[in-house]
């Protein structure tokens, strides 16, 4: 379908253009207040004057291919998150579950003892701050980020 393109003007001189199907199809949307301008959402609109365009490049272009919805901020928002939460289950699922002995396995790993590999577990507040005292940095995982303890 041929659309026709009209430069318009909304009362505070911005200026952009319009696509419809006809001069009649820019008429009846006028009149229903259904042009206003994008940038203040008057609908005060008048046309400029302007050469004549046809948007027909879909005539001797090939076929396009099928364009997903654009998406709004909120779902780019959703997406990125479920993406990092993917990320995030990915690499505590690809450490080795020590359960309670995961003090000890950390001290042995940092002390050389150990083969040096990702381990996750359990400890209690002062195991933790003893490692922390002694340079091991270690860092709590909630529970909903474990697979093996998701329901």
């Amino acid at each position: 379908m041929a659309l026709k393109v009209f430069d318009l003007q909304c009362d505070h001189s911005h200026i952009f253009e319009g696509w419809f199907a006809s001069h009649e199809d820019y008429d009846a949307q006028q009149a229903r207040g259904l042009v206003t301008c994008p940038v203040c959402a008057s609908a005060n609109i008048t046309k400029r004057l302007s050469a004549p365009r046809l948007n027909v490049a879909h005539l001797h272009a090939p076929a396009a291919q099928p364009v997903a919805p654009a998406m709004s901020d909120a779902e780019k928002m959703a997406a990125l998150q479920a993406a990092v939460m993917r990320q995030v289950r990915a690499l505590v699922r690809n450490t080795e579950n020590v359960g309670p002995r995961f003090a000890q396995e950390a001290r042995r790993i940092h002390e050389g003892d150990a083969d040096d590999r990702p381990i996750r577990g359990t400890a209690t507040p002062e195991e933790r701050e003893s490692l922390a005292e002694d340079g091991i940095e270690v860092m709590a995982v909630p529970d909903f980020l474990d697979d093996e303890r998701l329901q």
